[in-house]
């Protein structure tokens, strides 16, 4: 037979991604590393939603379906943002011709 991890052990993983990728998105002054941060908080959040899905069944071993849908029109929704996010990234590295947000920050005064 074999053993799986506890929904427990994946509530802990998205957590931790969680603070990965805040540390990401307020530390770092690239733009594109800001944006992977973010998408990085929404895989972490699709994690906990189907964690917390399987903790509600955890003994019949499956995954809540409404959880399922939850996380599929995330998943969705936030590859139509990072598309989004991307094209305003290389919009503003060919007007300004930078991607740090500090010298960005600068030009709007």
């Amino acid at each position: 037979m074999v053993e799986t991890l506890a929904p427990q052990a994946y509530f802990v993983t998205s957590v931790i991604l969680i603070a990965i990728g805040l540390y990401c998105v307020v530390s770092k002054r690239n733009m594109i590393k800001t944006v992977i941060g973010i998408e990085m908080i929404t895989i972490a959040v699709n994690m906990v939603f189907l964690s917390l899905g399987w903790m509600r069944t955890y003994p019949l071993g499956i995954v809540d379906p409404l959880a399922q849908a939850f996380v599929v029109i995330s998943i969705v929704i936030g590859g139509a943002i990072a598309a989004l996010a991307l094209s305003l990234v290389v919009n503003a590295y060919r007007h300004y011709k930078t991607l740090d947000l500090k010298k960005l920050r600068r030009l709007r005064w």
